[in-house]
């Protein structure tokens, strides 16, 4: 993957869009400088009209090494732009693509669906790919429905996607700061009252994007492997390769009934996928969606918004 905005035209985007880029007030950075922020970060509104968030891409220091054995060895991880959603994905969202909502809470458009299987979130995405008259990410008619990264679609974020967004430019457990103040940005055990909320009730990171410290835990492309950092590449990571036998997959982020320290940006867990399960009732699975995208259509899409 290569989707970078380099040389005088992704640079004038950049320029020309400052104006649209969002931050929160929260400007929290890593200690030492071994996160990089992003340039510029964009809002911009799809076709299909989900708010998404532009990340130019850049170099940052994933996992941690004072956290669980699965987060270490911290390692300095390059990536290539991508878009991600503003929110996890919503009842309103999920209703457009006209797919069974699997969902326990359902009394309110604006919170996240949950109960949601691996194979649910891809077929989601790619139904909203062709909403959009996209090429889809997922092949269908593979066991897995492997995916393709240089389709123009809608995919889940690959594990160092997701924690690159979380962290929004900062090295530390949070990128706010400590967990004093996690109750601003995200619905966990403290708050939550033991169910989901709406997607943006609590504070964006600093990149403009809601919900990844808590609401509902969000799946990832990768396999999970407690041991993939100490082989992990140092470009553009997909994960470890599927072992075809009782396999896991990558989810990310706290959900309203986790502790504080399972909210931590580096904090991993793997979850088996459901997709075989007919009684899949883990009612804190959830996801956002990530996909390729080129300065042109940042441009063309921000202009339309």
């Amino acid at each position: 993957m290569n989707y970078s905005l380099t040389g005088p035209f992704g640079l004038a985007v950049l320029l020309i869009l400052g104006a649209c880029s969002r931050e929160s007030d929260d400007t929290s950075g890593g200690s030492d400088g071994s996160n990089s922020s992003s340039a510029a970060t964009v809002n911009f509104v799809t076709a299909s009209g989900v708010e998404m968030v532009f990340l130019p891409g850049g170099t940052f220091k994933m996992g941690y090494d004072r956290g669980n054995p699965d987060e270490a060895p911290a390692h300095t991880v390059e990536l290539s732009a991508f878009a991600m959603d503003k929110t996890e994905v919503t009842h309103a969202m999920f209703a457009k693509v006209q797919l069974p909502n699997p969902s326990h809470w359902q009394d309110n458009e604006a919170n996240p669906v949950e109960r949601v299987r691996w194979r649910d979130a891809k077929t989601y995405c790619n139904e909203r790919s062709l909403l959009e008259g996209l090429t889809p990410c997922y092949d269908e008619k593979t066991k897995e429905w492997d995916c393709d990264y240089n389709a123009n679609g809608y995919r889940l974020p690959t594990e160092a996607e997701w924690e690159y967004a979380c962290r929004a430019g900062s090295d530390q457990p949070y990128s706010f700061g400590n967990a004093d103040r996690l109750r601003q940005y995200a619905w966990y055990d403290e708050n939550a009252r033991e169910r989901t909320h709406p997607t943006a009730g609590r504070k964006p990171n600093r990149w403009g994007i809601y919900g990844l410290y808590g609401n509902v835990s969000e799946w990832c492309e990768d396999v999970y492997s407690a041991d993939y950092y100490s082989n992990s590449p140092g470009t553009d990571p997909t994960g470890p390769a599927d072992p075809g036998l009782d396999v896991k997959r990558v989810m990310r982020g706290g959900s309203w009934k986790s502790s504080a320290d399972m909210c931590r940006a580096s904090f991993r867990q793997g979850q088996r996928t459901g997709n075989t399960d007919a009684c899949f009732y883990t009612d804190y699975c959830g996801f956002r969606c990530v996909r390729r995208v080129t300065a042109e259509e940042v441009a063309a899409l921000t202009k339309k918004t």
